[in-house]
């Protein structure tokens, strides 16, 4: 799988919000990844559904998957409104889903696309019942809730390893996003290791030059070993 970017709008102006995700569309982005945090799974507060419903008609109109990763307690009180708010993908943590395989199911019955995440110290081990029911893995490279952080090195072998799991268990369609210090110098390294869909905020929408060219400068960067 060639390697996707996924701008994330954490990162971005939130008084140019608009135009900063029709800059990311027209440079090539090919999901728009919308983190969730409800101050209390994370220690941060973002948005809600009405930031993915503006958001919509934006990314509709170009055919970008607009995907909500949602850090939150109780998913699943949340995820229908994400779905009418028009989520493509809804992915959710392992760590608050104690009925999983339920709250998959859910995703799945609204006609959505489905993620799982882990967090940096959960075990890979924690997916292997989950794994058949998902279109993405992902694998969260820092400590969730607050951008800009540096990326945790064990996070490579965790995606090396995953993929060796997705190929052994004819699951290669999965795909592993990663999300957390993702830069310039470390993209191939975690592509290398597996990974297919690199989320980034910091260096697509905090680098002086324009979000396009960051994004290309972040592609070749993850497909340079190609």
């Amino acid at each position: 799988m060639k390697v996707k970017i996924a701008p994330s709008i954490l990162s971005a102006d939130f008084t140019r919000l608009g135009e900063q995700v029709q800059q990311a569309v027209a440079g090539g982005a090919d999901y728009i990844h919308v983190d969730i945090m409800d101050g209390h799974f994370v220690p941060n507060m973002t948005i809600g559904p009405l930031v993915v419903a503006a958001l919509k008609p934006i990314t509709r109109s170009a055919g970008v998957i607009l995907e909500t990763h949602l850090m939150i307690e109780k998913p699943e009180r949340l995820i229908p409104e994400f779905a009418q708010a028009g989520a493509d993908r809804i992915t959710v943590h392992v760590e608050t889903c104690p009925h999983l395989h339920r709250t998959v199911q859910q995703i799945k019955a609204l006609g959505l696309r489905v993620g799982v995440t882990l967090n940096p110290a959960t075990p890979l081990g924690s997916l292997e019942e989950i794994l058949p029911e998902v279109d993405l893995v992902l694998i969260m490279s820092v400590n969730p809730g607050l951008g800009g952080q540096v990326y945790i090195p064990s996070s490579t072998n965790r995606i090396a390893r995953l993929r060796q799991t997705l190929r052994e268990r004819g699951l290669g369609q999965v795909e592993i996003e990663v999300d957390g210090g993702i830069s310039l110098e470390n993209a191939a390294e975690i592509t290398d290791a597996g990974a297919t869909v690199l989320v980034s905020g910091t260096a697509i929408f905090h680098s002086s030059d324009s979000i396009p060219a960051n994004i290309a400068r972040l592609r070749a960067a993850a497909d340079r070993n190609e």
